[in-house]
């Protein structure tokens, strides 16, 4: 009988893990979203899991929700708790973890992962709404969850819940830059990039670049505010510090950064720097670079090892 009452226990844990990993990828979504790295994600996620050990499924009328928001409230603590921590704002240098993938042809649930990535530029705008009003937008505006279902997570009526959405539709409208999807058309324009920069060809530099073009490099907390706090904004100043650092673009090799093209730069078989690039009208707008030593060494690249 103990026996039988055993098996039947792990036959339900295997289900249940079954029902679990069918959702995996959602919440993964929903948590890199939230956190903008997808070290933080993946530990929110098995949060998650371990919650649902805790809980009778019977319980749960609506798995896939449940999961959702469970993993959503996780994030929203976890963001609270890192505001409450931060002595200094972020300043205009900060870059999120990004996502790196490989240039060979995709299968067709790899493209549709792509398709339906978030780039770093948007990333970077959400990284600046209040906690809360990043739960509310993902959720709803990224994820079709209901405001009823959103409210209790952050305490708020549902008629709150959704002016905290509004108000972060807003400012993601208005901050976040229009970026051509097609990959082939990035490659052309990233392609003249790396030629001129490689060439030292300043023209070449400037007219690749948009006249208002912004730079943002992150190297880390240690030098974070104390030396370079502000992005670099126009192609004359972007122009010049690709040049400056033009070694590295030499050393550069073409990936997919989140939902679009960019570059890694590995030396001596160590990662130094991934940018990624946003590109309107035949022309880049946006780059952000991220050379924290400590981040990179967190960051999966394709088909390295070690």
């Amino acid at each position: 009988m103990e026996a039988a009452r055993a098996g039947a226990d792990a036959g339900g844990r295997d289900a249940l893990a079954r029902r679990f990993e069918a959702h995996r990828g959602r919440l993964t979504a929903v948590a890199y979203r939230m956190l903008g790295s997808r070290a933080e994600a993946d530990d929110a996620v098995q949060e998650a899991w371990l919650k649902l050990g805790r809980t009778d499924p019977g319980t749960i009328a609506n798995l896939g929700g449940w999961l959702t928001t469970v993993t959503g409230r996780i994030c929203l603590d976890l963001l609270r708790s890192r505001t409450a921590r931060r002595e200094q704002p972020i300043d205009e240098t900060f870059v999120p973890d990004p996502v790196i993938g490989s240039l060979a042809p995709a299968d067709p649930e790899q493209e549709a992962l792509r398709t339906d990535s978030v780039g770093v530029a948007l990333l970077v705008v959400l990284e600046n709404l209040e906690p809360d009003e990043r739960l509310a937008f993902v959720l709803h505006d990224m994820f079709a969850v209901p405001f009823d279902d959103i409210a209790p997570v952050v305490e708020r009526s549902p008629a709150a819940t959704r002016q905290l959405a509004s108000r972060a539709r807003r400012r993601v409208r208005d901050a976040t830059p229009s970026s051509d999807p097609d990959l082939g058309r990035q490659k052309q324009v990233l392609d003249a990039f790396m030629a001129a920069a490689r060439g030292g060809d300043f023209d070449a530099l400037l007219a690749v670049l948009h006249p208002d073009v912004t730079l943002r490099a992150d190297a880390g907390t240690l030098v974070r505010g104390a030396a370079v706090s502000k992005a670099l904004r126009g192609a004359r100043a972007v122009a010049e510090s690709a040049l400056l650092f033009a070694r590295y673009t030499a050393a550069a090799q073409q990936v997919v950064v989140n939902d679009s093209l960019g570059l890694i730069s590995v030396v001596e078989g160590r990662l130094t720097s991934v940018m990624a690039v946003t590109v309107t009208d035949g022309r880049i707008t946006g780059m952000y670079i991220l050379a924290d030593p400590e981040r990179l060494g967190r960051l999966e690249v394709p088909g390295r090892t070690g």
